[in-house]
């Protein structure tokens, strides 16, 4: 804090001392003194802010108030005369206090001071600052002990550094000071790498992205910690007391150090905000908050962006900023401290870069001022020599200088449209180099479109990052994807990727897939149409262009297909072949999908999904190699696995008369959409069924490839009233979260139903048999009589699923074919929405099919295949609305009384 902020505060002052003191003097108790007080700095600071005050005098002022309260509250009690201080530690010694941050204290002790002889004073005070409710951490160290536990914990070392003494003996501050801070606790390399590292892990922890939809205003790149790693290292190595002192020690420029702090106030502000708005200590912007600061920082819905991506967006353009400044800071403090001793060696690279010392840097500092292509070279010459680390901080600068030269005319520049090309087509380094591009402002620049979705939030759960940094993922996971140590995982991808004839195809329609975000329209047309002309500019030839358009219009094509339609039906496989035409469409268009899910939420993948994935790719491929004029011939197909089950129940002695009698009765959709093997098991154990007023049920880990990880509960009983209801509703009861519904009736009035499921945490089951026993007879309990089918039990809807609760739709159509009516429900996800769904169903006497269940994100699209009482499509127009408005009503009605 400065000395001119220091004598302001003092004129400000909110609460008159000396009257404080008299009042103390005059209570019977004076901790409601105490309360008052507070509570008097509070509502004074917080009016202050709401009225647009200057930020750093509301959170230097409130440090400034307490410290006071604090030495009020030590004079209380006795201490020794000048064995004993009271020292501020942490964001609290730099003298910055939120309204909800921790007040870290230190009591300091002469190393001849017993704490036991003064732990009566000790404990009264502090339980006095715990009975006013201040947020205290504490500690009670001699200087001895603090030299001791600055050596082993990096942690402690900085919060001493950054400390000042409240009351006592200031002579004890400075010895704990110059012992904290001497070569002998930590030297200044020591230190640096030290922070380096606590950085690297901070970041790892929020996915190395600035842009996380709810990002942490302390702790995520960008963030104010980052600010405060600077301020670390300076200050242990440069005795820097402001970060302002880094202009005069030549770090940083007048112009740069307004950027810096502008961002750092803004950030403050925002970090008040949230605090005052919580009332308590909450520095993660979670989706709730966004929305209220957007409201309080005064931003408006305007057509095509809301008021909460408005205020994201200006967040996330600032941390990128402060995240790069961060960047050069320490990149320019590894040059100063961990190599000022070494050898400088420089390696030639040509006219314009040189390597220093494994670093790349310019050879000349007008190098971008006259030659504009090197802008663009020098990415792809840290792409081609894995060997350098990085960019010298003195480059760095000259890049954000010299950027603004990167316009139209750049753009159209045949040198750089081959350098980025060039840059694509390298072996190594490609996303990394890209992510840099991004962070230091040139790939915005060079790509105007994709400067337009940096920052753009995507306000739902589906997404968990900017349209940008999930760009950037996506084309990271296309690259791990050629790794041996993704080969596992990712067999197919790692195969396609390693065979692919144009590997910078599959980049581009990834760096392309949704650049045109945000714009209004689809924009799989839109990014479609940039592409090509992207294609043009860079002059790749027609048969490319066209490919990887097609990649950009149709990167859904394939997701949508496995989760929304039945990929068992040979029918749909074909079609979906047809619109992918050869075998090279649908390799790109698989590792671009699979790179697309995984990059977009790492939850949304898992066995269950992947194994989705690869039969629609496997069955496709197949597809396209037979030909598609010689569909598959689903006659053909039902008799080869029935041939295949009839050889696995010969070997079990099962009547062959009996076999053929069952399965006469049931249609060709099942044998159509189960295994060999699981026909073989569920015809064995339905003749062998002697309860005939119970229903069947089998439980075991699924043998179908589609559902690999997931488990198959198979029940066989009578096709009678509600049993959809009752099954879905005993299943959410058990906390099921079933992944799909194969539903078959028999001619003679039977239903064999197989619900693939996992936990309501979308992981498998335990295969321990007596937690699969208990579900059994769980499920035979509650389907005994379905007619009085279980409560719908009330859990609480997750907090993001309330923010994302988007009207629920409903379309309703007949199927002719089928005779069916197809009813389908796009709505928020959230506990017992089948079961709600189900108990519709029954209120109206409709019986279900079929069941098409699939999971977007927070969203869900569930397809009913429905008939009523007599096994006839729903043709009444009333009903068929009142369905509609129904299930519309009930599940919007459900969030909203969570809300």
């Amino acid at each position: 804090m400065s000395t001119t902020l220091h004598q302001q505060l003092a004129e400000e002052e909110i609460i008159d001392i000396d009257d404080f003191r008299t009042k103390l003097a005059e209570a019977t108790s004076p901790i409601p003194v105490y309360k008052e007080a507070l509570c008097t700095i509070k509502t004074s600071l917080d009016d202050r802010f709401k009225a647009g005050e200057d930020i750093r005098k509301l959170i230097y002022g409130r440090a400034w108030e307490i410290d006071r309260i604090l030495q009020v509250a030590w004079s209380q009690y006795p201490w020794p005369e000048d064995k004993i201080s009271l020292i501020a530690v942490g964001g609290y010694g730099r003298g910055e206090l939120h309204p909800h941050s921790d007040i870290d204290l230190l009591i300091l002790l002469d190393d001849e001071v017993n704490a036991e002889d003064l732990h009566d004073s000790i404990s009264a005070f502090l339980t006095t600052l715990w009975d006013i409710n201040l947020d205290i951490g504490s500690s009670v160290r001699t200087l001895s002990e603090c030299y001791k536990e600055a050596q082993s914990d990096i942690t402690i070392a900085t919060n001493l550094i950054e400390s000042r003494t409240l009351t006592g003996n200031p002579n004890l501050h400075t010895q704990m000071y110059d012992r904290v801070t001497s070569e002998g606790a930590w030297t200044d390399k020591e230190f640096f790498l030290a922070k380096q590292k606590e950085q690297k892990e901070r970041h790892k922890k929020t996915n190395n992205t600035e842009y996380n939809l709810e990002p942490n205003l302390k702790n995520s790149p960008g963030g104010l910690r980052d600010l405060q790693t600077i301020g670390w290292v300076s200050k242990r190595h440069f005795g820097s007391t402001y970060i302002r002192d880094l202009v005069e020690d030549g770090f940083l420029t007048e112009t740069e150090l307004d950027i810096l702090n502008k961002g750092e106030l803004y950030l403050w502000s925002v970090r008040y905000a949230l605090h005052m708005l919580c009332n308590r200590r909450e520095d993660r912007l979670l989706f709730d908050h966004q929305r209220t600061l957007a409201e309080f920082f005064g931003y408006k819905d305007e057509e095509g962006k809301l008021a909460v991506e408005q205020f994201m967006s200006k967040y996330y353009r600032i941390a990128m900023t402060m995240s790069e400044f961060n960047d050069m800071l320490l990149q320019h403090f590894d040059e100063a401290i961990l190599r000022a001793d070494e050898e400088q060696v420089i390696i030639p690279l040509n006219n314009r870069f040189q390597i220093h010392n494994d670093y790349l840097e310019v050879t000349h500092e007008n190098t971008f001022e006259h030659q504009p292509f090197a802008l663009m070279e020098l990415f792809v010459l840290l792409a081609q020599n894995p060997s350098i680390k990085g960019v010298r901080a003195s480059t760095i600068r000259l890049i954000r200088d010299n950027r603004h030269k990167v316009d139209e005319e750049f753009r159209k520049d045949i040198r750089n449209t081959s350098l980025f090309m060039e840059l694509l087509r390298s072996p190594e380094r490609v996303s990394t180099e890209l992510k840099r591009m991004t962070r230091y402002g040139i790939l915005g620049r060079y790509l105007p479109q994709f400067g337009r979705i940096i920052g753009q939030m995507q306000h739902d759960l589906f997404h968990i990052y900017t349209v940008d940094a999930h760009t950037m993922k996506v084309i990271q996971k296309c690259r791990q994807f050629r790794h041996r140590d993704y080969r596992e995982e990712f067999p197919i991808c790692h195969r396609i990727v390693n065979q692919l004839p144009k590997i910078e195809l599959l980049y581009i329609a990834g760096l392309f897939h949704d650049i045109a975000k945000g714009r209004g329209g689809d924009h799989s047309e839109l990014g479609a149409e940039d592409v090509l002309e992207f294609c043009d500019e860079h002059h790749l030839g027609k048969w490319d262009s066209h490919l990887v358009s097609w990649l950009v219009r149709n990167h859904l094509l394939m997701s949508m297909t496995a989760q929304r339609k039945d990929i068992s039906d040979p029918e749909v496989i074909h079609t979906f072949a047809q619109q992918v035409r050869d075998i090279v469409h649908l390799d790109y268009l698989y590792v671009l999908t699979i790179a697309d899910i995984n990059a977009t939420n790492h939850t949304l993948w898992n066995s269950w999904r992947a194994t989705l994935m690869r039969k629609l790719y496997t069955d496709t491929k197949r597809a396209l190699r037979r030909g598609l004029e010689n569909p598959i011939n689903k006659e053909d197909r039902i008799e080869q696995i029935q041939h295949e089950a009839q050889i696995l129940l010969d070997r079990q002695g099962v009547e062959k008369t009996d076999i053929h009698t069952l399965w006469s009765s049931i249609g060709d959709d099942y044998f159509l959409r189960e295994t060999a093997q699981s026909i073989a098991e569920h015809t064995k154990a339905i003749l062998e069924h002697t309860k005939a007023d119970e229903p069947l049920i089998l439980i075991r880990q699924t043998s179908h490839r589609v559902f690999e990880g997931a488990t198959e509960i198979f029940i066989y009983s009578k096709d009678i009233k509600n049993l959809f209801a009752a099954t879905v509703a005993a299943m959410d009861q058990l906390h099921l979260n079933i992944q799909d519904a194969r539903i078959i009736v028999t001619d003679s009035g039977e239903v064999l139903n197989t619900y693939t499921v996992l936990s309501d945490d979308n992981t498998p089951l335990s295969e321990n048999p007596s937690h699969l026993q208990s579900i059994k007879q769980r499920l035979i309990e509650e389907l005994d009589d379905p007619d009085d089918y279980p409560d719908i039990i009330q859990r609480r809807v997750p907090r993001q699923m309330k923010l994302f609760a988007t009207p629920t739709q409903v379309y309703v159509s007949n199927d002719p074919a089928a005779q069916q009516t197809v009813l389908e429900v796009i709505t928020p996800d959230r506990p017992g929405l089948l079961a709600r769904i189900g108990g519709i169903f029954a209120e109206h006497n409709l019986s279900v099919r079929k069941a098409k269940i699939a999971s977007v994100g927070e969203r869900v699209e569930d397809f009913f295949f429905i008939t009523n009482e007599q096994g006839l499509p729903v043709s009444d127009p009333d009903l068929c609305q009142t369905l509609q408005d129904q299930i519309c009503q009930q599940l919007d009605e459900h969030i909203q009384h969570e809300r």
